[in-house]
């Protein structure tokens, strides 16, 4: 393509390339390397299947927990807006001044507010009202801006009637952006009818005049000035323009008060409504998609460690407590080939019927099936490590006693969490993942917290323990499998006991009202001798009441339930095929070292970019790395001062040997040229990424900022 021009210029011609379409399937990527096996892509179905059914349960779950806010919200709504429709009584005049404003208090965790905003807005378009606009501070630096957003997600059109001619519909300008314009637009709209959403709504009733609804995500964030403003505008046109303000708060409901003064915050008419507690959603998550055999996979102690820790030290979001989760999965699924069998029972009896060769060797490579077999008899050991048949049959019974082991275990941990729980100091945690943690790690009876909780126990009231013991016959009555079923009558026929106690002493009371009684003396001073020698008398005899010998009874059936059922799960045969234990693995993803992530970068560029051409050995320089990482490397060969000749010079030596430039030839100073200018830029890049600054010791030097391995 010829191009001609009067003065020198640069013309760009973008080729016309064909979007190529991946040819590679997905389930293809987890047969790289050691990974690589004959079922990974069943592998890669079994993961996408109870990934889609974690997430279909974990929304499931945040709609319910959200169900109980999101009605309290509406029906202050609906209470709001008959007020409007209502405005003829004098005391709903007086209120029609203030703004219906609900104050929604979210907590900390911001990431997953834009969820909970999603659902809401959905909501109330599905219940109150078409007009829900929502506005984030950092598109709102001041009025004119904020009611050009509240404009344009309104999709606002007013009718013009000119003289002698229909009505004209056009469309608000920016510049048309105002408060009057806005109550046209919805006496004109009320007049013709809301357009409704293409969803049924629940409360029809409320169409006749329907409010608009404004959510400030994050009112931290706003000006004052843009607050105050809107707010005494609004209100001055409340009865045209009937508003509902929702605030969307992370901190705390003073930061109204801070923001607004008192003849501001006075036209506001404040409801405060809480979500729930950060704390409490986690615990709920835990116990649906973990402390549960409705999915086989499971984590580990160290694992769960690393994702409580960033949920409570970083950010209280769920939602990155849940990709934390979704990361397991797949890591488990991609670096563990016998994860095909982390399915139900059914479908992991079959598979293991068809399992090759390769993967009944990977089977016995497991630690805990090698354990497992060192403890059984010389004839059973050959057979387990020759025979492939008898080995398929004692894997399927393996998996099933595994199953049965976590159903067992899940009902008494949820038991003794009910009896710990409200114990004084929480020896054993106050939440149930702290208590599940404890047991993943080691036998949670060799340890200080359990015996003290056992002291603890032996000193319950009669009422305390029977309300946990009905909760624990709760707990095991739930669960459809029989395997515990001798411990739910077991329980109750301790409550019965309990219970025939009460009789007992009913009947003592009456008993002893009819005789005489023994202490009838009146004088202070003999009456106090008396109870001090029944005192004395009860301490040397030491007999124990039913009731101590009923509680004993108790906490040692408790203690025999723990010993049994909550071995950690490391004591279990072929716990790796459900188990994910590679915390190292995740925290490398999760933690945030943005350091040491750009040091192997620019140090090892083969390592993320997965170039074989890239590859050298350690101390070399490869010479068709990218500029940023020559300069960063021969930077790390130089002092605190690095001159910045040398270094050119350096830089155009490496890079010369990659281009195989002559020097005498005649285009050797354009190619000088370009190389300084490449070089230019690669301490430009470094300059921002903090590993140089200028110095003014000396003129053509940097200063390092960076020593030892990075």
């Amino acid at each position: 393509m010829a191009t001609s021009s009067v003065s020198k210029g640069c013309f760009v011609f973008k080729p016309h390339f064909k979007k190529r379409k991946l040819s590679v399937p997905v389930e293809n990527y987890f047969n790289k390397g050691k990974n690589e096996t004959e079922d990974s892509k069943l592998r890669f179905e079994t993961y996408h299947l109870m990934w889609q059914q974690m997430k279909c349960e974990t929304e499931q779950l945040q709609e319910e927990l959200n169900k109980n806010l999101f009605d309290s919200l509406i029906e202050f709504l609906q209470k709001s807006h008959s007020g409007f429709q209502n405005s003829r009584d004098w005391g709903c005049q007086i209120k029609l001044q203030e703004i219906p404003t609900a104050a929604l208090v979210l907590g900390v965790n911001v990431t997953d507010h834009d969820l909970i905003f999603r659902s809401l807005t959905e909501a109330l378009q599905n219940n109150v009202t078409p007009y829900v606009v929502s506005l984030q501070a950092k598109d709102c630096p001041d009025l004119k801006h904020f009611l050009q957003k509240l404009v344009s997600q309104l999709d606002c059109r007013v009718d013009v009637k000119p003289k002698e001619e229909e009505s004209v519909q056009f469309t608000l300008k920016k510049t048309q952006c105002s408060m009057d314009l806005l109550s046209s637009w919805y006496m004109t709209v009320t007049q013709t009818g809301p357009k409704m959403p293409s969803k049924k709504r629940t409360t029809s009733s409320h169409w006749q005049s329907p409010p608009v609804v404004l959510i400030l995500k994050d009112l931290e964030s706003f000006t004052t000035k843009v607050l105050q403003d809107f707010i005494i505008i609004s209100s001055q046109h409340l009865y045209e323009f009937p508003l509902i303000l929702i605030f969307g708060i992370a901190t705390s409901p003073i930061i109204i008060h801070r923001l607004l003064p008192h003849a501001v915050s006075s036209l506001l008419c404040i409801e405060l409504f809480h979500s729930l507690s950060c704390k409490e959603h986690l615990n709920t998550i835990l116990d649906k998609l973990l402390l549960t055999m409705q999915f086989p996979f499971k984590i580990s102690e160290k694992v769960l460690q690393v994702l409580t820790n960033i949920f409570l030290y970083h950010d209280f979001s769920i939602q990155n407590f849940i990709k934390g989760l979704q990361l397991s999965l797949l890591e488990h699924f991609y670096s563990q080939p016998l994860s095909v069998l982390c399915c139900n029972i059914p479908e992991a009896k079959r598979r293991i019927n068809f399992l090759s060769v390769n993967q009944c060797e990977n089977i016995r490579r497991l630690p805990s099936f090698r354990r497992y077999v060192e403890k059984q008899a010389s004839e059973k050991q050959v057979a387990l490590l020759t025979n492939e048949k008898f080995l398929k049959e004692e894997t399927q019974s393996l998996l099933e006693n595994l199953y049965i082991y976590h159903i067992n275990y899940f009902l008494v941990l949820r038991c003794l969490h009910h009896f710990t729980s409200s114990l004084p100091k929480y020896p054993l945690g106050r939440q149930i993942r702290e208590l599940y943690c404890t047991c993943l790690e080691k036998n949670i009876w060799d340890s200080e917290e359990y015996a003290s909780a056992l002291q603890l126990l032996r000193m319950l009231a009669k009422d305390e323990l029977m309300t946990i013991l009905q909760k624990c016959f709760k707990v095991f009555n739930s669960s459809s499998e029989k395997q515990l079923g001798s411990t739910a009558k077991r329980i109750e026929e301790f409550l019965a006991e309990f219970q025939s106690l009460d009789v007992e002493a009913k009947e003592e009371e009456e008993a002893s009202g009819s005789q005489p009684k023994g202490l009838q003396k009146t004088d202070l001073y003999h009456l106090q001798k008396s109870l001090l020698e029944m005192k004395e008398l009860r301490r040397t005899s030491k007999k124990q009441t039913k009731f101590e010998v009923l509680r004993e009874r108790v906490v040692n059936f408790i203690d025999y339930l723990v010993r049994k059922y909550l071995l950690p799960p490391e004591t279990q045969p072929l716990q790796e095929v459900l188990y994910f234990g590679a915390a190292h693995t995740l925290r490398e993803h999760l933690n945030a070292a943005p350091r040491i992530a750009l040091h192997t970068a620019l140090n090892n560029p083969y390592y993320y970019l997965k170039n074989e051409a890239l590859k050298s050995e350690e101390g070399c320089i490869p010479n068709i790395a990218p500029d940023i990482c020559i300069a960063y490397k021969l930077h790390l060969e130089c002092s605190r001062l690095i001159n910045l000749v040398d270094w050119s010079e350096a830089f155009a030596t490496v890079v010369t040997a990659a281009e195989k430039i002559d020097a005498n030839s005649a285009t050797s100073e354009e190619m000088n040229e370009i190389i300084h200018a490449r070089f230019i830029r690669a301490v430009s890049e470094l300059e921002l990424l903090g590993f140089i600054k200028p110095t003014k010791q000396k003129t053509d030097h940097v200063a390092r900022l960076t020593w030892g391995g990075c």
